[in-house]
């Protein structure tokens, strides 16, 4: 299965992806492709909407059972911590822990 997580998809972009994927809310698109077509799809999404910010959730073969990886500017940033993979919803190296 695969998540792919926009901002402000231009209609073209959201018209292609809806070949392969279910829009359950604006921006997000979720279905069940093979590696490959989800490589040639973000591919050509950062291919032809350089600017676009992505966040892409994609089945794997790890404890999770999913990978997380991002393009472009996005308000959550992935984090590999221990193994696993986290979401930091605001990230400032400044502050200490």
């Amino acid at each position: 299965m695969t998540v792919i997580i926009c901002n402000d998809t231009p209609a073209a972009i959201r018209g292609m992806l809806k070949r392969w994927f279910v829009e359950p809310k604006p921006n997000v698109f979720v279905g069940t492709v093979n590696r490959r077509t989800r490589e040639k799809t973000i591919e050509y999404i950062r291919r032809n909407a350089p600017g676009l910010g992505m966040l892409i959730l994609a089945t794997a073969p790890n404890s999770q059972g999913f990978s997380i990886v991002s393009y472009g500017e996005t308000h959550r940033i992935p984090v590999v911590y221990d193994g696993h993979y986290l979401i930091a919803e605001k990230w400032n190296e400044d502050d200490e822990c």
